[in-house]
């Protein structure tokens, strides 16, 4: 069998590790400086309309 745990410890372990999970995201996400945000997106643009102008119509 397994080992015997405190759920109430467990489920704690658990949400901290998920907000954990967030932070580390957001910290991410918006821990860059905005000259570096918009070229990331403007390089994103650039290959989604490259990729766009590569399709095929039928």
């Amino acid at each position: 069998m397994g080992d015997v745990i405190n759920l109430k410890r467990a489920r704690k372990r658990k949400a901290r590790d998920a907000e954990a999970q967030t932070a580390d995201a957001n910290r991410l996400r918006f821990g860059r400086p905005g000259a570096e945000r918009k070229l990331e997106e403007a390089r994103a643009d650039l290959e989604a309309r490259k990729l766009d102008g590569h399709k095929r119509s039928e």
